[in-house]
């Protein structure tokens, strides 16, 4: 972060000697924000005075700064709002409102286009349809910013921050709310995304697909649609990130789909349908992370191998493993589960009982989805005890031999 955002700033600070100042205000000689970036200079200096502009399908094609002073500008649902066609560009402290939707283009309040160490910064966005859209860009930085969307269709909603074919791209401190997804990535590698809440978004608050080499730190992913999707990607970190409610039919927390390689770790699902989906992903290590009063907190489908689960929480999930496969080299060891009833002789913080972690009734609810309704029933605690105690139908391969007797990660809780 800090060496992307110094070369930033080391080009936007090339020629600021001979640069100039141009003022656009309702009263100045230059009124209009398209005029002003007509007879700017590369990396001259616009600044927006305080007030409403009805202006859209702003073109910048030079490196220039915008700066707004408690400036509007409002596109009535007639266009976009900046189209950068140029590297070296910063845009920053604006509020662009209502632009167009279309059901053949991706419209955007900014769209960057084959841009290079852009930055993006302190701009609220409000009743967009995409906010920011960025396509064949690199070594971008977008933060500080908070987008608003303001319906509740599907077909005429866009991304929040859309990424398209773009690398080395840093997004932080951003705020999300009632877009389609909050975050998007498609055909994105060395992105580094932290510190964002993406909330109420009506399909995913994060989805990326094909999309390598890229880091999720620190962001809080809320009461989502379907919550966050990560597909076809592969060297994925994923650290310290908070899933919460997103409840739902075919909602989850995290759904991970053919990905490989990867990190999943410090991360907290509470009270999600699913914490953890996964189908087809292979060589992942699951540490440190709290699950939490989930449906189910972790749902494996076949074709998962060499995932390790080690040194996670399973507090109070009405299912802590789902398992679907006859076959099974996936690890599970020294996790906590607070259903775990065995004992600990020699006071090592280690049970003395492996324990199996699936159950027949979340055997049978897999089977017989409207079997859950007798959840916490007697007749569902008798044929989990004999179950446990005769195993048929539930896998005996699945267990852990090492769990704690205590919960661990205080910290991320």
């Amino acid at each position: 972060m800090k060496s992307l955002l110094t070369t930033i700033i080391c080009l936007f600070s090339i020629n600021i000697i001979s640069s100039s100042v141009i003022i656009v205000c309702k009263k100045c000689d230059i009124s209009n924000i398209s005029t002003a970036i007509d007879k700017a200079k590369n990396h001259d200096t616009i600044i927006i005075k305080n007030g409403t502009y009805y202006e859209f399908d702003i073109e910048i094609n030079k490196p220039i700064k915008i700066i707004g002073e408690q400036s509007i500008i409002d596109a009535q649902f007639k266009g976009g709002g900046f189209n950068i066609q140029s590297d070296s560009v910063y845009l920053s402290s604006l509020k662009i409102n209502n632009i167009k939707r279309s059901y053949t283009k991706d419209i955007a309040s900014i769209v960057a286009y084959k841009a290079d160490h852009f930055l993006i910064e302190n701009i609220e966005f409000n009743n967009p349809f995409f906010a920011i859209f960025i396509q064949k860009s690199q070594n971008g930085i977008i933060r500080n910013n908070i987008i608003n969307g303001a319906n509740n269709d599907v077909l005429n909603s866009g991304n929040g921050i859309h990424l398209w074919n773009s690398k080395n791209m840093e997004i932080e401190n951003n705020k999300i709310i009632n877009m389609r997804d909050g975050i998007y990535l498609e055909f994105v590698s060395a992105a580094k995304i932290n510190n964002n809440v993406s909330e109420k978004n009506l399909r995913y608050g994060l989805h990326f697909m094909f999309s390598n080499d890229n880091k999720f730190s620190n962001n809080i992913f809320i009461n989502n649609g379907a919550g966050v999707a990560v597909m076809f990607s592969k060297n994925i970190i994923m650290q310290s990130n908070r899933f919460e409610n997103n409840w739902g039919a075919s909602s989850y927390g995290l759904l991970l789909k053919e990905i490989y390689d990867a990190k999943i770790e410090n991360n907290y699902f509470y009270q999600n349908t699913i914490g953890i989906t996964v189908e087809g992903s292979n060589r992942i290590n699951y540490n440190h992370n709290i699950f939490k009063q989930n449906g189910w907190a972790t749902k494996i489908s076949g074709g998962c191998y060499e995932n390790i689960f080690t040194e996670n929480d399973y507090l109070n999930n009405a299912f802590d493993l789902s398992y679907k496969g006859r076959q099974n080299d996936n690890v599970f060891v020294g996790n906590y589960w607070s259903n775990y009833v065995g004992y600990d002789l020699n006071e090592d913080g280690v049970g003395d009982v492996a324990f199996m972690p699936v159950k027949l009734f979340s055997y049978i609810v897999n089977s017989i989805p409207e079997a859950i309704t007798l959840h916490r029933s007697l007749f569902v605690e008798l044929i989990n005890f004999s179950e446990k105690v005769a195993p048929i139908f539930t896998p005996k391969y699945i267990m852990d031999k090492e769990p704690k007797i205590k919960p661990m990660n205080y910290a991320v809780n």
